[in-house]
């Protein structure tokens, strides 16, 4: 099964989307949208920025569990990742959506 982003409406009535990988894990989360284009052109960000390494950056939680963002020309925030149990799978989770997102397709759960 290939990647796909679905498109879903948060319990705040905000739009919102994740990435999931081949296997069905979310690999990516975004922040709301107050509308669905918005949230739309949040995954064509995505899609554009994710073939590039230089626009992950790791970081690591207050806990000390290591995860990443990704971020647009801009340098915004487009999309965190879960929280990993070491760099090495931190390190393959980024892996994994610069895989994944470029051809991924677009469920949207809003329709």
């Amino acid at each position: 099964m290939a990647g796909k982003f679905e498109i879903y409406k948060d319990k705040r009535g905000e739009f919102r989307f994740r990435l999931k990988a081949g296997n069905g894990e979310n690999i990516l989360a975004s922040e709301g949208y107050s509308d669905k284009g918005g949230c739309t052109n949040g995954v064509e960000s995505v899609q554009k920025n994710a073939a590039l390494a230089e626009r992950f950056e790791k970081k690591t939680s207050s806990s000390g569990k290591p995860y990443f963002v990704l971020k647009a020309g801009n340098h915004q925030v487009i999309g965190t990742s879960e929280m990993y149990s070491s760099d090495a799978a931190c390190e393959a989770g980024v892996k994994s959506v610069m895989n994944t997102a470029p051809g991924a397709s677009i469920d949207d759960q809003t329709a």
